[in-house]
């Protein structure tokens, strides 16, 4: 049966918001979180980005039994492989058997920050690949050094590890991301129902894998009142393909969700106190060939969402 997850949004929620969100997040029943890595928010209007590796260390400190991962983490721009080896080490430490590393190739909005340039996807990816390869070195346990095409390690080793491997998991929206995370990736992450990338996937060595979507949703009693505060703070649902991986600010998204309309927004994220819309939304992740889908509550209400998570939807999918 299909594993529920909850979305930490730290574009959305200051860092102590965060942590008593993870918690409530296990006392409800989720089985994992993830935790968006940013530098900036999607809009100013989302109103936060914190350093999430500190916010994990107080999640590890008020949680038992749910899984954490990095939904995800740029190994190639803002942080160096060697760096991100190291953090998630600590935390994988912090919380034995319970974290896992998400990575993605990074968007512009929070990897360009040190003025390098911003390159296409397939370099990303080239990139990427060579990060994976860093990390696992360093997780050996061993003293390495390395000259690569992209990143440079000398004489490193790190001292603090946790019992047991961390999985790697890797996010892909596209063909070639997929095909990529099948090869070096311990399991899938991908916000969209595609059932052609997660077969990609399958076929270049993800088989077995474990495969993880998002599917995003506004809880309120109202659904216009869930109409408002989905658009008012994640109208980037809307914008299609590519963009968002190239935009650089916030600013800049906030002029694209100019050009978008209100009422479309449901179109992306399910709205609402509907329980029947969000099993369906969940189904669609799961016959694309998801095993563990994690839900993204949309706005402050949290809380709110906790309790109808709790009553309506984790109660379906218990054993």
């Amino acid at each position: 049966m299909v594993e529920l997850g909850y979305a930490l949004s730290s574009e959305e929620h200051a860092p102590n918001d965060l942590v008593r969100y993870a918690r409530r997040a296990e006392e409800v029943g989720f089985e994992f979180a993830l935790i968006s890595d940013h530098y900036h928010p999607w809009t100013d209007q989302q109103g936060h980005s914190p350093f999430i590796w500190s916010v994990l260390g107080g999640i590890a400190q008020v949680t038992q039994r749910i899984l954490v991962g990095t939904g995800v983490t740029c190994p190639t721009f803002r942080y160096h492989p060697a760096l991100v080896a190291q953090m998630a080490s600590t935390v994988a430490a912090m919380m034995p058997g319970r974290f896992f590393l998400g990575l993605g190739s990074g968007e512009a909005l929070n990897e360009h920050i040190y003025g390098d340039h911003w390159p296409p996807a397939d370099v990303r990816l080239e990139k990427l690949e060579e990060a994976v390869r860093i990390i696992r070195m360093l997780w050996d346990g061993e003293e390495i050094s390395y000259w690569g095409e992209y990143f440079t390690v000398e004489n490193a080793c790190i001292h603090t590890m946790p019992e047991g491997t961390i999985p790697i998991y890797i996010a892909a929206s596209g063909l070639n991301a997929a095909e990529l995370v099948g090869e070096i990736g311990d399991g899938l992450i991908t916000t969209k129902a595609d059932a052609e990338v997660v077969r990609r996937f399958e076929e270049s060595g993800g088989h077995g894998k474990p495969r993880i979507g998002q599917v995003k949703v506004c809880w309120a009693e109202d659904e216009k009142d869930a109409m408002e505060t989905a658009f008012m703070y994640w109208p980037v649902a809307l914008i299609p393909g590519s963009l968002h991986a190239d935009l650089p600010t916030p600013a800049h998204f906030e002029e694209t969700v100019s050009l978008m309309r209100k009422e479309d927004i449901g179109s992306q994220i399910v709205l609402g106190n509907d329980v029947d819309r969000y099993l369906e939304k969940i189904h669609q992740m799961e016959e694309a060939g998801m095993d563990h889908i994690y839900l993204h509550q949309i706005g402050p209400d949290q809380e709110g969402f906790f309790r109808f998570a709790q009553k309506e939807i984790l109660p379906r999918f218990s054993d």
